[in-house]
């Protein structure tokens, strides 16, 4: 295992990989067979002694070795909003990634406890955007004169803090579902958009599904004095998108549909907005992982179907669904390295240690960050 110069593997600081504690991570190919029986055992006697104090939610991503011990799964908004109804579980244990722990602490009651088995488990997309950057692009757009103007709506997948922000500004949360609704709001609160963190789904909103123009959008940069922006791209543009992306759906190219088309004749191509805007352009259908997985539900028997969105999840779509042909989009594209640190292992450890009265890797978001992150995620839920 090679060791950093702080004497931390590399595997831990998201640096490389260990064979031991990342299977399943490789690709292509399948993922190896779920974890040993007496960890699986180990889960369900550990899940069984907490009882109707514990809650598991698996998002859909997660591989199915822990999906098979979630309560409820889901994606992160879902996910965090059936944990609120739960008060009477004291542990919510998140299998997902940090963010989307977050966003459970926000929304569940002061007595109820959320835990993240894996510390590692971060989102790329989120980690994009720090509250530091997005303040020094505030204080750009104030600076020209365009901050007035300018509504902040921020991805589902952000972090607390960023949340906050948006809701300190009088800017509300999107996911990829209500992203329409979200900008629909914002352009009748002001003239422009913030967007964040994702630049695909915001542009993919904006110019699919409301007709502006691909020049009525700009890409801030915040590794870039000012954004790498000018006064007259500021002030003529309409929406303001943060250079961030997800590293899975951002990877599938034009290339991909190509070759699936060319592979399989009559293939329907299905792909999530996060992907980059020509991919989406190409494609027959877009939408949110919910909106996929109705897609294939309602699909008829016989039809073919290449899906460009979490591998874990596609091929738990293709085992539920053997009567339609369900392959993914991009043959080399990798699982979600972060989403595929939650494991079993991880999981039994987290659970025992609940068992055994020790609470590991909780999850906390401060008062006022939890105040005011839930002004914008109230915003959202206020949207018609």
């Amino acid at each position: 295992m090679t060791i950093t110069e702080t004497g931390l593997p590399l595997f831990i600081l998201g640096q490389g990989t260990d064979a031991h504690s990342e299977r399943g991570v490789d690709c292509p190919g399948e993922l190896p067979p779920a974890s040993d029986p007496a960890l699986v055992e180990r889960a369900r006697a550990a899940k069984e002694r907490l009882g109707d104090r514990l809650f598991v939610l698996g998002h859909h991503y997660q591989r199915d070795e822990v999906i098979q011990f979630a309560d409820v799964t889901g994606d992160s908004f879902k996910l965090a909003r059936e944990a609120a109804a739960r008060p009477e579980a004291e542990y919510v244990v998140f299998c997902g990634v940090h963010f989307m722990a977050e966003s459970a602490d926000i929304l569940t009651g002061d007595t109820q406890k959320v835990v993240l088995p894996d510390l590692a488990a971060g989102c790329s997309m989120a980690d994009m955007a720090t509250f530091s950057q997005v303040e020094d692009c505030w204080d750009a757009l104030e600076d020209a004169g365009i901050a007035d103007r300018v509504v902040p709506i921020t991805y589902m997948n952000s972090s607390a803090d960023i949340k906050a922000f948006c809701g300190r500004n009088g800017g509300a949360v999107c996911t990829s579902s209500n992203a329409r609704r979200a900008l629909d709001w914002a352009f009748e609160q002001g003239e422009k958009v913030l967007f964040l963190p994702d630049q695909h789904l915001g542009r993919n909103t904006a110019v699919l599904e409301m007709g502006l123009s691909l020049d009525d959008c700009v890409v801030y940069n915040p590794h870039r004095p000012n954004g790498g922006l000018t006064q007259e791209q500021l002030e003529n543009a309409k929406m303001i998108l943060w250079k961030g992306h997800c590293s899975v759906h951002g990877r599938f190219s034009e290339a991909c549909v190509d070759e699936v088309r060319a592979r399989i004749p009559g293939v329907n191509v299905l792909v999530h907005p996060e992907c980059r805007h020509e991919v989406v352009t190409k494609a027959d259908f877009v939408g949110s992982t919910e909106y996929i997985i109705k897609k294939l539900e309602e699909a008829p028997a016989g039809s073919s179907w290449a899906v460009g969105t979490e591998l874990n999840l596609v091929r738990r779509l293709a085992n539920r669904f053997p009567d339609k042909t369900i392959t993914f989009l991009d043959k080399t594209v990798c699982y979600c390295s972060t989403m595929n640190r939650i494991d079993l292992p991880h999981l039994v450890w987290a659970l025992e240690s609940l068992a055994a009265g020790q609470v590991v890797n909780q999850i906390t978001v401060d008062a006022d960050t939890t105040h005011w992150a839930k002004v914008a995620l109230d915003r959202m839920l206020a949207l018609p």
